[in-house]
């Protein structure tokens, strides 16, 4: 019906747009917002109200702005290049290689690493709106856009709903909307200043909206090293008061990643009057990474996961046609095992073979075959490539953005054009020298 009509909404939505914009002002009505409160994870208790995501639906005002305010921070280059989180050409996928590449350089290199994963205690819903608008006039917004901001802050909304019921409306004094475009844009520029306090400290850092990765390289005998990662962290807890955000140390996680031949070391950090243990493995935007970087752990997890799903497809794949069951398999398992799958570049056959066995099974789950029939014919039907070509694939396909297309300067930097000292048949070529971080044999890789 609205697509029926739209030409005769149009005019009058552009007028509201228009009118907004130029003046500087929000109307009320557009500052209210419905709350959803959606459980993170399946497997968390339900009574509990720190389990749920208060996801906001809210006027579609703020995704035009949010084009025009990416837009001018792309021209003017105020973007932190190590922050990630809802940016064209970038994903989790790229902020994970950008951490990733650095430990296996520092471990080439013989070198320790530190890599400490941050969590925040409600970020989005702590920020104070004072401090964000002092920050945009910081990036050059001033005059009707400066007001339109804070028009757009202030005397916001919500109510609740829940199990049909809706809330009385509750007035907000701090955060971002968490589920509009806009939020997450604000949260990172409300952040934008943190890179300089860790940097300070001689830490790499990579964020993804409000989840922050250090990465601390030294050498094996240093032994200032658990020093410095605390006093970095204090002023980073230190930033944070400033800002009225909250570290949760309890949920902070940290990896020790020993250099290559050295032996594992125990470093003793503390954070906010608590103790940080290293663990063996911590989950990373989606990703189980283990202090070998061997990616064992998350394979294991996404073989679990998606061995439930099978049985589950499994039980009413009896009333489900072929083309529904190929659609049902590939949103929920081929997914999981496409996701940030180039991180697994360089691992031998034997390590990824757990995923290739889902694959394999899910292919007879599809045409509803018995258990060892041959799958070579129904992957080349199904058009899917095995684990190992489409780890392949990604790493090609990102290597080739990297060098002509769009792509995060932090892989940019990993990509280097092959030079051949004379002139050969292959000059022609686009030949790339990839890092030589996993392996001690240098290879060539061929992008076209």
């Amino acid at each position: 019906m609205l697509q029926t009509i739209s030409p005769d909404l149009l005019p009058f939505i552009t007028t509201v747009i228009n009118g907004s914009l130029t003046s500087g002002h929000v109307p009320t009505a557009f500052k209210k917002a419905r709350v959803i409160p959606i459980l993170k994870k399946p497997a968390l208790d339900p009574s509990d109200i720190s389990n749920y995501r208060p996801v906001s639906l809210l006027s579609f005002l703020s995704k035009i702005v949010c084009n025009q305010l990416s837009d001018y921070l792309m021209q003017k280059n105020l973007h932190d290049p190590n922050q990630s989180g809802f940016k064209a050409a970038l994903s989790t996928e790229t902020a994970l290689l950008a951490v990733t590449e650095k430990l296996h350089a520092a471990r080439s290199a013989k070198l320790s690493s530190v890599l400490i994963l941050l969590d925040l205690s409600a970020a989005f819903d702590t920020v104070n709106h004072k401090t964000l608008l002092s920050t945009l006039r910081s990036l050059g917004i001033c005059g009707t856009a400066w007001e339109w901001f804070a028009s757009y802050l202030d005397a916001r909304s919500y109510q609740v709903t829940w199990k049909g019921l809706t809330s009385a409306p509750r007035r907000l004094s701090t955060s971002v909307p968490q589920g509009s475009v806009l939020g997450p844009l604000l949260f990172s520029l409300y952040t934008h200043s943190l890179g300089k306090v860790i940097s300070s400290h001689g830490f790499s850092y990579h964020c993804y909206a409000d989840e922050t990765q250090l990465i601390f390289s030294f050498p094996p005998s240093d032994t200032t090293a658990s020093a410095r990662i605390s006093a970095c962290l204090a002023d980073i807890s230190s930033w944070m008061t400033a800002h009225q955000l909250k570290l949760n140390p309890s949920k902070t996680e940290l990896l020790i990643i020993p250099g290559d031949l050295s032996p594992a070391q125990d470093l003793a950090i503390s954070l906010s009057n608590s103790m940080i243990s290293p663990t063996a493995s911590a989950r990373n935007l989606g990703v189980t990474m283990d202090n070998q970087l061997s990616f064992s752990s998350h394979v294991t997890n996404v073989t679990r996961s998606c061995r439930f799903l099978q049985y589950n497809i499994r039980r009413i794949r009896p009333f489900l046609s072929t083309q529904s069951t190929q659609v049902l398999v590939q949103s929920l398992v081929i997914s999981r095992l496409d996701y940030c799958n180039s991180l697994l570049a360089g691992l031998p056959l034997n390590a990824i073979c757990a995923l290739q066995m889902i694959q394999n099974a899910t292919a007879r789950l599809v045409f509803n075959l018995p258990k060892f029939s041959h799958t070579t014919p129904l992957l080349r039907s199904l058009h899917w490539l095995p684990v190992a070509a489409c780890i392949r694939f990604k790493t090609l396909m990102l290597a080739y953005k990297a060098k002509n297309g769009p792509a995060p300067s932090y892989l940019k930097a990993l990509v280097t054009s092959r030079t051949a000292p004379r002139l050969l048949s292959s000059t022609s070529t686009a030949q790339l020298v990839p890092p030589s971080l996993r392996e001690k044999v240098h290879a060539i890789v061929g992008i076209d």
